[in-house]
């Protein structure tokens, strides 16, 4: 039965698309740049569905699904693609959705990431986030900026991942990758024996939890380069979130403690492209300026958006200014960039004064 999988996973790296939505008593959906299609197939019953999951479970992740009623992991078709699925029951049956996970890392280049980034992955210490929404590409970035470390210099680099995703062969760094469930129980049990393991650089898949964050704090305290994720659409809402874990007698600690440790804030979001074929990331760039660092202690984080339109000169840009530099190169239409936008009177004025073409009916 896998093999019937293993071709709707081909047709989905054919298709160009993102995600194989499995559903019992349903036909096979595909998201395909941004857009769900359900493919022309009579509908599986659970006898088959269940049948074509659970020939990719271990015994392990088996007990995960029966007895948590839900599990991660991850499934690969050599030649082809990873996957990062995630299995699950809704309403007695079970259901699944694959990511397609490519074999190759895209660099910073060919993703575009901002040029700041670049300088960014090589900071000798420090906490860079990067945020987004879902499937907003964050995976992606991350191990393009991973890359770039293990290309051009010789670090330890160590990974915990749920599951692991992208997979890094040794260049000019090592890398060991470590995968929830399989390697170590979880995002805290990993972080808390790190240190003896001599890393250089960690990256923590996703900060879930208090204990993970604040082990992810205290690792880049103590000379570490920490690489992390939330699901935040901005710097200022990623700081909040951060803060608004902890109880409020321990929240004035942990700015201090962000104050000096975070290095970056990368936040991005997708786009369709106008010609329809594909997607395309915005960004908004945060990097640390000793007016930043104050303002992150001082719990201004509304002031923050300020310093990122004026911090050109230090790698920063808002998404409006990526939005716009969209529009300008003709890679997106109006509509979905004024979606993303973060103020739509003003992002129009810029528009206007940088002689982008506006809809008829929208006024500056």
């Amino acid at each position: 039965m896998p093999g019937r999988l293993d071709t709707l996973l081909h047709k989905l790296v054919e298709l160009d698309g993102s995600d194989l939505h499995v559903k019992a008593n349903n036909p096979p959906i595909m998201r395909v740049h941004g857009d769900l299609r359900r493919l022309d197939e009579q509908p599986w019953g659970d006898a088959e569905t269940e049948e074509m999951l659970f020939a990719i479970l271990n015994d392990e992740r088996r007990h995960r699904l029966d007895n948590f009623r839900e599990c991660d992991l991850s499934y690969a078709i050599p030649g082809l693609a990873r996957f990062r699925v995630n299995m699950f029951w809704q309403r007695r049956h079970v259901g699944a959705v694959f990511r397609l996970i490519p074999y190759k890392i895209r660099t910073i280049d060919e993703l575009r990431l901002p040029p700041s980034t670049k300088r960014i992955a090589l900071m000798p210490r420090g906490l860079v986030l990067v945020t987004g929404p879902t499937g907003s590409g964050k995976s992606t970035s991350l191990a393009a900026l991973i890359d770039h470390i293990n290309v051009n210099v010789r670090k330890h680099i160590m990974t915990i991942e749920d599951p692991i995703e992208y997979v890094h062969q040794d260049k000019m760094s090592i890398v060991n990758q470590r995968e929830l469930g399989t390697d170590t129980h979880s995002f805290s049990d990993a972080l808390r024996h790190v240190m003896r393991q001599n890393p250089d650089v960690i990256l923590v898949g996703e900060m879930r939890d208090l204990e993970t964050i604040q082990l992810a704090i205290t690792a880049a305290e103590t000379g570490h380069l920490v690489f992390s994720t939330l699901h935040t659409v901005d710097a200022a809402q990623t700081i909040d979130r951060i803060v608004d874990v902890f109880e409020p007698d321990q929240q004035e600690q942990i700015r201090t403690q962000l104050s000096v440790t975070i290095q970056a804030i990368v936040s991005q979001t997708l786009l369709p492209l106008r010609n329809g074929k594909g997607r395309v990331a915005a960004f908004e760039v945060m990097t640390a300026t000793p007016a930043i660092r104050t303002m992150i202690r001082e719990g201004k984080t509304h002031a923050l958006y300020h310093d990122i339109q004026t911090g050109v000169e230090h790698g920063m840009q808002t998404l409006d200014g990526s939005l716009l530099t969209l529009l300008k190169e003709g890679a997106i239409d109006w509509e979905h960039a004024v979606s993303k936008c973060s103020n739509v009177q003003e992002f129009t004025s810029r528009a206007a004064h940088q002689g982008i073409a506006i809809p008829a009916g929208v006024t500056a």
